[in-house]
Formats: C-alpha cells, sequence, structure tokens
C-alpha cells in the first residue's frame, strides 16, 4: 500500500431509487487523521453516500476503494471487515444491558466472553481518547451523550479506523458538543479518518479539517475549512447567494396573552410530562422553548392546544379588548370556537396537523382561511390561498391537488407553516418549524415568524439549534424534565447558560431522555 493513499476514496459513485438519482457520479476521498464535514441541503444526498458505505445501501454504479484497494460492502459486516463503522442518529441499544455487554452485542468470538476483560478494553479505549463511561451501568440509567458515547465505542471496540457521525450533536448540550468534539480531535490525532453529517455550519467551522458539499446528488467541491466561510458555504449547498440573516425587532408594548401557571400532565402510563410549568407569553415577542429531547417541549405545546388532558393547573388566554378566559376542560375545537386564536404547527406534521390524502386546497379548507389576514392575503378560497403558499414558499408538488403525503417531508412542512400563519393567529405556537427545510426557506420562516411578532402576535418557537433560538427569540424558557429550569433574555444569555439549564433543575441534574 502507498503511503499517499486515501483512507476511503469514492469514484464515480451513483445511486437511483426509481427514476430519482440520490447519488450522481460522485467523486470524493477522505485522508486519515482528517475530519471531513459532509455538507449539503435535506435530499442532497448525504446519508446515502454515507450508507453506501456503511453497507445499508450498494451502489447501482462506481466503486469505494478502502486504503487504495477497491472493496464490495454488501452489509454493515462488510463494512467492519474493512474497519468503517457508523454513528447513527438514532441509537442502536438495548436498553436492560450494559454499555460493555451493548459494546460486544452481535460480536461472533466463538466462545463465552469475559466480561471483565471487554470491561477492562472499553476502559482502555475510553483513556486513550478521552471518554467518560462507565462499562456496568446500564442504558436506561443513561443520558443522550453516555449513549452516543457506547455507540462510538461500540465501532472503535470492532476495529473502526473510518468513522461516519450522522448529526451526532443534534440531541446534545453545548458541553456534551464541545466533549465530543475533544474526543474527535483525540481520534483525528490517532490516524482515524472521520466524516461527520451536519447541517450546523458553526460546528462545521469548529470542528472540521474539510468540508465536502453536496448539491442534488453531486459533489459540488471540497474546501480547506480555513479558507472558506459560512456564506461561501451555504451558495455552494444552494446554488446561489442566501441571507443568513434573522430581522429581530425590539418588543415593544408586550401585553400578557398566555398565562400558564401550575400546568402538570401525565401520559397514558401515568408518567408526568410536565411538572408545575409556568410562565407568561406576551403578544409582540417570541419566546422560545429550548431543552433536550423529549424534556417536556412537545406535550407542552399539545397541552395548551388542548390535545392532552391536563391534571392541575391554569392557561389564561388574554385576547385583545376582552376578558381573560381558561382554556384548561376545552376541546381544540372549542378552544377555536370560543374565538381564541391558536395556531398550532406540530411536531408530527401528518399525524396531528395536515391529512395526508388531500391536496394542499383541501387542507387549507382544515382552517379558518376566509377570515385571513396575515401574510398571505386577500384569499377568498382554499385554492388561492393553497397557490399563494405554493408560489411563496415554492412548495415542490406537481399540484396543488397532489396528495400532501406523498411531498417530501420539507415540502409538507411548507404546507403546514404556510396554513397556520395563513390563519391570523393571536398565538403561533411551533414545534420544529423548519425541520427538513433547506437553509433558504428556513430563513423564510425564520422571518415569518419575525413578521408574526411584528403584528403583535405570541409566538411560541420550540427549536433545536441554540445559535437559531438565541438570533431569533426575544425569551427563552428552558425544560428540563418537565420542569422550568430558567427563562433567560436571549439577547444576552449564552449556549453554555442554556446548555447547564438543559441538564439541571434548581441545582439538581436532571435525567436526559432521547
Amino acid at each position: 500500500m502507498a503511503e499517499n493513499t486515501h483512507a476511503v476514496e469514492f469514484r464515480g459513485i451513483s445511486k437511483f431509487f426509481g427514476e430519482v438519482a440520490a447519488n450522481d457520479n460522485v467523486n470524493l476521498y477522505l485522508d486519515k487523521g482528517v475530519i471531513m464535514s459532509l455538507l449539503g441541503e435535506n435530499g442532497s444526498g448525504k446519508t446515502t453516500l454515507m450508507n453506501m458505505l456503511a453497507g445499508i445501501y450498494f451502489p447501482d454504479q462506481g466503486e469505494i476503494l478502502i486504503n487504495g484497494e477497491p472493496v464490495t460492502i454488501k452489509s454493515p459486516r462488510d463494512a467492519f471487515k474493512y474497519h468503517v463503522g457508523m454513528i447513527h442518529q438514532h441509537f442502536m441499544l438495548v436498553d436492560v444491558f450494559t454499555a460493555a455487554e451493548n459494546i460486544i452485542l452481535g460480536l461472533d468470538d466463538g466462545g463465552k466472553h469475559d466480561m471483565n476483560e471487554i470491561a477492562k478494553k472499553v476502559s482502555e479505549i475510553s483513556a486513550k481518547y478521552g471518554f467518560d463511561i462507565d462499562p456496568n451501568k446500564k442504558i436506561y440509567d443513561m443520558s443522550v451523550s453516555e449513549k452516543q458515547t457506547v455507540e462510538i465505542i461500540k465501532v472503535l471496540y470492532r476495529g473502526a479506523d473510518i468513522l461516519i457521525l450522522d448529526e451526532p450533536t443534534a440531541v446534545l448540550t453545548p458541553q456534551e458538543t464541545e466533549k465530543l468534539f475533544k474526543v474527535m480531535r483525540a481520534m483525528r490525532d490517532d490516524g482515524k479518518a472521520i466524516i461527520i453529517i451536519t447541517h450546523k455550519l458553526n460546528e462545521v467551522m469548529e470542528i472540521s479539517d474539510v468540508v465536502a458539499v453536496l448539491r442534488k446528488g453531486q459533489h459540488i467541491a471540497t474546501v480547506r475549512t480555513s479558507e472558506t466561510d459560512e456564506s461561501k458555504l451555504t451558495e455552494m449547498m444552494v446554488g446561489r447567494k442566501v441571507e443568513l440573516n434573522i430581522d429581530r425587532l425590539d418588543v415593544k408594548d408586550a401585553r400578557p396573552r398566555l398565562t400558564i401557571a401550575g400546568l402538570t400532565c401525565r401520559d397514558n402510563e401515568g408518567v408526568a410530562k410536565l411538572k408545575n410549568v409556568g410562565f407568561i407569553a406576551y403578544g409582540g415577542e417570541i419566546l422560545g422553548i429550548a431543552g433536550i429531547a423529549g424534556s417536556g417541549q412537545k406535550e407542552l405545546l399539545e397541552t395548551i392546544a388542548g390535545l392532552r388532558h391536563v391534571e392541575s393547573g391554569s392557561i389564561i388566554y388574554s385576547p385583545e379588548g376582552r376578558s381573560p378566559e381558561e382554556l384548561v376542560g376545552k376541546t381544540p375545537m372549542q378552544i377555536r370556537d370560543a374565538g381564541v386564536s391558536l395556531a398550532f404547527v406540530p411536531e408530527d406534521r401528518l399525524g396531528m396537523g395536515l391529512v395526508g390524502g388531500m391536496g394542499m386546497t383541501g387542507n387549507m379548507m382544515l382552517r379558518s382561511w376566509n377570515r385571513t389576514k396575515g401574510v398571505f392575503v386577500d384569499t377568498k378560497g382554499p385554492k388561492k390561498l393553497a397557490k399563494q403558499i405554493y408560489d411563496f414558499l415554492e412548495v415542490k408538488t406537481p399540484d396543488i391537488d397532489y396528495p400532501v403525503r406523498k411531498l417530501s417531508g420539507g415540502n409538507v412542512q411548507k404546507v403546514l407553516v404556510g396554513r397556520e400563519i395563513a390563519s391570523s393567529p393571536s398565538v403561533l405556537m411551533s414545534a420544529y418549524a423548519v425541520r427538513g427545510l433547506d437553509i433558504n426557506t428556513s430563513y423564510v420562516i425564520y422571518n415569518l415568524m419575525a413578521g408574526q411578532k411584528a403584528k403583535g402576535v405570541a409566538v411560541i418557537f420550540v427549536g433545536e439549534d441554540l445559535d437559531v433560538l438565541l438570533e431569533l427569540c426575544d425569551r427563552i424558557l428552558v425544560l428540563c424534565d418537565g420542569q422550568v429550569s430558567g427563562i433567560v433574555d436571549a439577547r444576552t444569555t449564552t449556549k453554555e447558560e442554556i446548555g447547564l439549564l438543559m441538564t439541571s433543575v434548581g441545582g439538581k441534574e436532571g435525567k436526559s431522555h432521547d
């Protein structure tokens, strides 16, 4: 093997799903001791390309070389044979097993496992790269970052020299992200070749040595991180210049719209999802909701919208020029009939937000389209509103009556967000409004939210990206284990302060959930 051979190389790789080319003649390589960020909009082919390296898909055209030699990778077992390991966004762990038991799960060594020896080897790997893990701890007792650590050690235990991390920071606090980056640098310095799939440009600039950009399945360019910036990378991803600015106005004449006090609710198994939650959402401000995944964000919005039973507490709605009204005990339809204008963009787009078998026009009819006074003005019918949203948000669909369940996730989200904003709400609640959207449309949505704030709407915005929350919101409420751990000023707080609040309530550690 020549010294200058690449750790991994893609030559002319193409992958088709029906007539759609997920990857189109991709030529790309990565060297040992290098961290590469793989960047691209949703649907650009990033994960498909990495799934071929990991043995989940098989290329229709082209070849993959490992250390200069052509290889055939038809399964994850083949990938491990060539020292390739992928850490997926959704963990593949058995909750009732320990870390060590999960790490050796599936290994065929022809005999019984010596758990003491395995725990020793796990501890050696942890010490070498700076992991902090107890080999004998059960998965169900672990935080999200600990579970991710087990997944990484699992591939290292199997001898991986090429590691693929798919959106590894999506569920981590800033402090946990910094720990992960420290470990990644240690692995790089040990000669590992690392590929990180991410959409967070600030993290791309911080952790990677090189950046490879994919657009519509094609490899556009690979650049040194030190020789580029976020604006140039965005232009490569989208194919044109994109303004990554959110117009945040100062809050003026803020008046209470929702006053939440002592809100407690449980799931069907009796587990408390919200515990004595209280806060005020003001008209003319954007209140961000932050927290580790599973901390109660989804349940909070669903409870306000009347979709969950309230065990105790109150939700007082204070409309302009009318007496305050209690929402607890009302159904979603009763809330709407009472004249309470809540617009709710749920996390489960098709399950709760839209009817999949209907087109855009039909889904517009599910809202009070005839009272529209918002961004999409002068609508006299659902078809006209559908056409306005289609044009304004550039929804990719063959026809406005084409079933929305056949659209991509990002386009489904555009339909839903557009419809809710068009309903002229006085309270607009949104859970992960830009999930699955390209960066250009994401900023259109952010500025639509800012526009609603300027109209005096109380906007409650649940988001995953702390950088966006800090730039978009006026205040940020942090949830930890179903409780409010703090409310901070988005203009003066830091990611580190929010990260601490995400893992503690009243100074006590809260348990993380995935």
